[in-house]
């Protein structure tokens, strides 16, 4: 069972990231991140360890690309 006080919903998540709910339910189709339902609402539920994870990779991504 989920422990959902480790858990984001979209909404959440997308601040958390920057980034839209649609930016989040495009990623997770494409397998960029992983989604997890809530048993009952089957809403969408993101690790935060997750996102914080991906935060860090986004961050390295845009440390490398910006120009010297």
């Amino acid at each position: 069972m989920l422990n959902f006080d480790e858990y984001l919903q979209i909404k959440d998540a997308a601040v958390f990231l920057g980034v839209s709910e649609n930016t989040l339910r495009n990623w997770g189709k494409a397998g960029k991140i992983v989604e997890h339902r809530h048993p009952i609402n089957n809403y969408r539920l993101y690790d935060r360890a997750d996102l914080e994870s991906l935060l860090r990779q986004l961050r390295d991504s845009a440390a490398k690309q910006k120009p010297k």
